[in-house]
């Protein structure tokens, strides 16, 4: 196919989908086959200011609009997404790779936060405490702060964007959405289903690019505040650099999550939730579980661990009983397979090889089959940098304490499980455990969006996480009213110099 002959991802400014002007593109690639899907733009300067500037001055009519009215047009969205789900699961997997049923789950997640997001009549609302003083009332108001700015990674292009813009506007801000530019298919097709719902021009605005475009919405003066998801190392980066503009900033960045299996555990369900969370979606969750620590007896489990791996298929996910699918590119690939040699060379016992697997049809694609180290120490470079493919780490303890004192002791803090028939283990592990996010025979414990995505330490800079309750904060300004109102005949009495309300 040449250059000429695929299509070009669009910018989405003031309402209008426009072609970039940029000469500097991107190919999106399918990574099951090396097909070029299209070319994104690394937009222009004055393409992103415009993005910006159109934003601006919706927010001068927006943050008026009725919060029913915003509400409605979440209400109309998720039926929406709900209609195209097949669609959208399908442009997911042709660009991301992973299996479509996962790519519906994606979208599912997302669609869960929509439909919160339909519900800002409630979480909106502030506080009022009536005669705090002798005729005067107080009461908050949680105002939209303006321009506000996105940045999401490859791993969901689905659910992350709906984590973000969803909520951001319906708290009556506009938003300049960056999505991630090697698979920003399925999130415009959601960008244009939410224009069809009825968001107005200027109120949803869509840039492309690389580090220009990250930085320009940390420098942008008119941006009031920045979430990202991604990376540790540009996380950092954003939060330092969007906060020293003094804007607001919540970046979810990498981590290391730990399963720990005590010997008492539903053992067939516990496997099965490993294989499930380790290696679902090639490892490329940043609430993946790429350690296990097996306590005790339990260490007995890990050939059956093994052996029950062997069985994962790995193929492209658009094949029917797919579990694995590729890695998102080439060079995530090379990354991998470099670890795993690393993890060889540092002495843990590679009990199995997923390099070079067998995928008939697909022989161009970035495939890595399932991978178990044993034997695995906190020092290994397997154990302290983030993988991200289906690499499996098992580490061992000779009780729950120990266990936890390896998790406490590893700088991340997104996730953890537990896995355990005790309720006694379970209640120490949760009050012990310095981690953000826990599960009990939950292995991947993203929480649902009545609650707030919660991860903390190294995976988290910021103190208020996405969606949920957290957001509303997050998305507003808090405007606190004092108001004493005078009776026309009232005697002024006398003058108060104190700071004593009278």
């Amino acid at each position: 196919m040449t250059s000429s002959s695929v299509p070009s991802v669009k910018l989405l400014i003031n309402g209008e989908f426009v072609e970039s002007k940029t000469t500097q593109w991107r190919d999106v690639v399918n990574p099951a086959t090396q097909q070029v899907l299209a070319r994104v733009p690394f937009a222009t300067a004055a393409e992103m200011d415009a993005a910006v500037a159109a934003a601006k001055e919706a927010f001068k009519t927006w943050r008026k609009t009725p919060i029913g009215a915003r509400a409605r047009i979440f209400l109309k969205y998720q039926q929406l997404i709900r209609d195209n789900i097949k669609e959208l699961a399908a442009l997911l997997t042709a660009e991301q790779g992973k299996t479509l049923p996962d790519a519906e789950g994606d979208v599912f997640r997302g669609l869960e936060v929509v439909e919160h997001a339909a519900s800002i009549g409630t979480l909106q609302m502030g506080e009022l405490a009536n005669n705090v003083a002798g005729g005067v009332d107080t009461y908050t108001l949680l105002q939209p702060l303006g321009v506000c700015a996105g940045i999401t990674p490859f791993n969901f292009p689905a659910m992350i964007p709906l984590w973000m813009f969803p909520m951001a506007i319906a708290c009556g801000n506009t938003f300049v959405l960056k999505p991630s530019e090697q698979d920003p298919l399925v999130t415009m097709r959601l960008v244009e289903l939410a224009l069809e719902a009825g968001v107005p021009k200027g109120v949803l605005n869509v840039i492309h690019g690389g580090v220009d475009a990250v930085n320009l919405l940390c420098d942008h003066p008119d941006i009031k505040a920045v979430s990202f998801v991604g990376s540790t190392q540009v996380g950092t980066h954003v939060y330092n650099r969007a906060s020293q503009n003094g804007k607001r900033a919540q970046c979810m960045m990498g981590a290391k999550n730990h399963a720990i299996v005590l010997p008492d555990a539903n053992k067939q369900q516990t496997l099965n939730n490993l294989l499930g969370a380790s290696f679902g979606a090639a490892g490329q969750r940043c609430m993946a579980l790429p350690v296990v620590i097996l306590v005790g007896e339990a260490q007995a489990w890990l050939p059956e661990l093994i052996e029950r791996t062997k069985t994962l298929k790995v193929n492209a996910g658009t094949e029917p009983g797919t579990d694995i699918g590729p890695v998102i590119s080439c060079a995530a690939l090379e990354r991998i397979t470099g670890l795993i040699v690393k993890g060889v060379e540092e002495g843990a016992k590679l009990e199995l090889d997923g390099r070079n697997p067998h995928v008939p049809g697909y022989q161009d694609g970035n495939f890595v089959g399932p991978t178990i180290f044993s034997g695995v120490t906190a020092q290994m470079t397997v154990y302290r940098e983030e993988i991200f493919g289906p690499v499996l780490c098992v580490m061992q303890a000779a009780s729950l304490q120990e266990a936890i004192d390896i998790i406490n002791a590893n700088p991340n803090g997104n996730g953890t499980a537990l896995f355990t028939r005790s309720g006694a283990a379970a209640r120490h592990f949760q009050e012990e455990i310095d981690v953000g996010q826990v599960g009990i025979n939950v292995p991947i414990p993203v929480p649902v969006p009545l609650f707030s995505f919660s991860g903390s330490r190294a995976s988290k800079l910021g103190d208020l996480g996405p969606y949920g309750k957290q957001v509303v904060t997050f998305y507003t300004q808090t405007k606190t009213v004092t108001q004493r109102w005078f009776d026309e005949d009232a005697d002024g009495g006398a003058v108060n110099t104190t700071i004593t309300l009278k």
